[in-house]
């Protein structure tokens, strides 16, 4: 018998990926139920050859439903996810809401899978530029012990958002024919409401999300508290600043830190990388690999490289990360965590 599973916010981007990861999922699957909006309602969307229709999300659609996968915002993960608890499924949310709960677990399957044993119906996934990070800092940390992360991100654009997205497109167009950079018609980055807005062609913006205490952007605190809860360790040194570059998809990462242990070298920390599951290492100077965004495109790893000492600190490391953002920082992660928890007897008929 399979689990009856829902997915909030369909018609999104990351809704689309949850989608496809369902098509592919080791979890056993009865039904799929897509709810989004009301103006979405009616409308179709395709599932393993069949066409599902979406419904609109009320508070009574999770009747009978095991699993709800949600992602439409913040605002709408407070409204419903207690809802769909209350009708009985489990909830894994992709939104920022439920993430720095203390008791809501915030989990990364690779990283730390137990803490799912302690959710109260709602299980939260972490920010995208954080998810990959843990992934790959994770072997090092239990191999070696973390004393420091300072962490740069190049931030792909689908991560803002399909209209944003679609803005980049006509900036680069209207780049292309002739219109001057600092003329291109912004009006979404690097954050909506009545903010400044810059465009992102040809462009890298300092800045995503609104700035916020000690003049760090709440995507930067994002990475800071996620890393420090992930990790179980409020002592980790974290500092972050997030860039939005004009990618469409994939996050990069420059990620410098510091070991507890003396005597490690760049090729110890390259062979735990390599063993580690769900991390790849590609990091061959010599020929000129390492990680790059376009080839982590549709991939549920994610990939790390250009890993070196620091110069001046023997307990320093530089490395390089890249990650699918849609993918492994955002939808597969929480179907990853559907299928840890059938895995570990936690997710039951």
């Amino acid at each position: 018998m399979g689990f009856n599973v829902a997915v909030v916010g369909a018609t999104g981007a990351v809704g689309g990926k949850m989608i496809e990861m369902l098509e592919g999922t080791t979890l056993p699957i009865d039904n799929v139920k897509l709810l989004a909006s009301a103006r979405s309602a009616g409308k179709t969307l395709e599932f393993k050859g069949e066409e599902l229709v979406i419904e609109e999300l009320t508070e009574d659609s999770f009747t009978g439903i095991d699993v709800a996968l949600f992602s439409a915002g913040g605002g709408i993960s407070a409204k419903f996810a207690p809802a769909a608890v209350k009708a009985g499924a489990i909830v894994i949310d992709n939104t920022s809401h439920f993430r720095m709960d203390p008791n809501t677990p915030l989990v990364v399957p690779e990283v730390n899978a137990h803490a799912l044993k302690g959710h109260n119906g709602i299980i939260a996934n972490p920010n995208c530029s954080t998810i990959q990070m843990m992934v790959a800092l994770e072997p090092i940390r239990r191999a070696f012990g973390l004393s420091r992360i300072i962490v740069s991100t190049y931030q792909a654009v689908s991560g803002a958002g399909a209209q944003a997205m679609e803005e980049l497109k006509i900036q680069l167009k209207d780049a292309i024919h002739g219109t001057p950079l600092n003329e291109l018609e912004a009006n979404i980055l690097p954050c909506g409401g009545d903010k400044k807005h810059y465009p992102l062609a040809f462009n890298a913006l300092a800045q995503i999300d609104v700035f916020a205490e000690d003049d760090y952007t709440y995507e930067e605190w994002k990475m800071v508290n996620e890393t420090k809860k992930i990790m179980e360790d409020d002592s980790i040194k974290v500092a972050a600043t997030c860039v939005r570059v004009p990618v469409f998809s994939g996050h990069s990462e420059s990620i410098y830190i510091e070991v507890e242990k003396d005597g490690v070298t760049a090729d110890d920390i390259k062979r735990v990388c390599a063993d580690f599951p769900g991390l790849v290492l590609e990091d061959d100077p010599a020929n000129q690999i390492y990680p790059q965004a376009i080839n982590s495109l549709g991939r549920k790893e994610t990939f790390v490289g250009r890993i070196r000492r620091d110069l001046d600190d023997p307990k320093g490391f530089h490395l390089w990360c890249v990650s699918d953002n849609l993918l492994k920082g955002a939808a597969w992660n929480s179907v990853q965590i559907a299928e840890q928890m059938y895995q570990d007897g936690l997710l039951k008929k």
